[in-house]
């Protein structure tokens, strides 16, 4: 048996380059499918955790995926905001601990600028109920403040004590800067992986003043109101986005989310920020399908082309064949052989997938992080692409059965005999 799988191996090597490009593609088979997978899985879980700890988020009436898009996401806009005392309402619950209100709307050069309070750097968490940290600066104390996510900083280069500009909306077309109120930038926060590092972060009355001259959406003619009068004026918001809310007890969340969606007051609505989650990945399900799909096609191409390979050597190795028969190879040994060979190349090209994939994250999980927030897992595989390498091992091992078969039914004077 060792000289039968010693001349197996010569024969391999002596097809090397054939051998070599069959396990080059099974191996771009077994990356795509992992790579599909892994990020799946990571862009879940980032979306999952760009907030944690927060039992409600609270809005006006509509679509709980969009408000959860604007106010935690910084995508898309919602169509209306809550009023002011309704915010007030909500932070005076006997069974609410804490509200954040958050205001959106404005940009700074393409990001999104929110308007928030003090509470937002104490309540607001990320990931495994991680808080936010300040790598350089303090929160905003005065009114012109601003406190950068750490992109923002990164992409525009600003340090602390910079003067800047916001745009009202997104900050395209004529007139829309708020150019004669400049803020300052206080602080600058930590990498975080979410939306956070994409956000200029000012205070609600900062926001306020921002628009004390301006009106459905554009400025006010022959009224400016420079930076050192706005505080004769009410900086009380009127409206915001949204409010984040914690509670003191987590068992009285549907509860008060009941009480708020009946609210005669005003229309109101409050989201429980997984379930709005899980409707947004029933919402993308399908791409999620159609991927894993074309990556599952991928690899059937790659092993059909190995089953292809081997079996259209086959021909030319009957020669080969039937000397390992006239040494005392039996039928089955050469049927083993050829099936080893399959099943060998599918194993290592599955290695070599698992590999690449470990690879590439190594070097492209820091530039994802830094530009999409994706913060990609560890460089192992997961459980589920454990059994995704199982099964391209074991449908190559089926696949490879194949040639083993024809080549157990090659015949020692079929192989011997000249053909003209």
């Amino acid at each position: 048996m060792k000289t039968l799988l010693a001349l197996a191996l010569r024969s391999a090597w002596n097809r090397r380059l054939t051998l070599g490009l069959t396990l080059a593609a099974v191996s771009l088979s077994a990356l795509l499918l992992l790579g599909v997978e892994r990020l799946r899985t990571d862009l879940r879980t980032s979306f999952a955790l760009s907030i944690s700890g927060v039992d409600l988020v609270v809005g006006a009436r509509g679509s709980p995926v969009q408000l959860m898009l604007y106010s935690v996401f910084r995508m898309g806009e919602v169509s209306q905001n809550m009023s002011w005392a309704s915010a007030q309402w909500l932070a005076q619950h006997p069974a609410v601990a804490w509200t954040v209100p958050v205001s959106l709307g404005d940009s700074h050069r393409g990001f999104p600028v929110l308007g928030t309070t003090p509470a937002y750097f104490d309540h607001f968490r990320y990931g495994d109920q991680r808080p936010l940290h300040l790598a350089a600066g303090r929160r905003f104390d005065a009114l012109f403040d601003a406190v950068l996510g750490a992109e923002v900083a990164e992409r525009l280069g600003y340090v602390l004590g910079q003067k800047i500009t916001l745009a009202h909306g997104s900050g395209e077309g004529p007139g829309t800067e708020h150019g004669d109120k400049p803020f300052t930038v206080s602080g600058i926060l930590a990498r975080t992986g979410t939306p956070v590092d994409r956000t200029v972060h000012i205070s609600l009355e900062a926001m306020e003043a921002l628009h004390l001259d301006w009106a459905g959406g554009a400025p006010i003619p022959g009224l400016s109101i420079p930076p050192q009068l706005v505080r004769k004026f009410g900086l009380t918001p009127k409206s915001v986005t949204a409010v984040f809310v914690g509670l003191d007890n987590r068992a009285a969340v549907f509860s008060l989310q009941r009480e708020i969606n009946g609210r005669g007051e005003e229309a109101l609505m409050g989201v429980l920020p997984g379930v709005a989650l899980d409707e947004l990945w029933q919402l993308v399900a399908v791409a999620e399908r159609y991927a894993q799909l074309v990556s599952l096609m991928v690899v059937a191409v790659g092993l059909t082309g190995l089953v292809a390979v081997v079996l259209a050597g086959l021909n030319e190795r009957r020669r080969e064949l039937a000397i390992l028969r006239s040494v005392g190879a039996r039928p089955r040994d050469v049927f083993a052989l050829l099936a080893l060979e399959g099943i060998s190349l599918s194993l290592i090209g599955a290695a070599f997938g698992s590999v690449l994939v470990a690879m590439l994250v190594l070097a492209l999980a820091p530039w994802l992080q830094a530009n999409y927030g994706l913060a990609l897992s560890s460089v192992w595989p997961g459980p589920a692409e454990w059994w995704l390498l199982a099964g391209i091992v074991a449908v190559g091992a089926v696949a490879s059965l194949l040639p083993g078969w024809r080549a157990y039914q090659l015949s020692l004077a079929d192989g011997m005999t000249p053909r003209l």
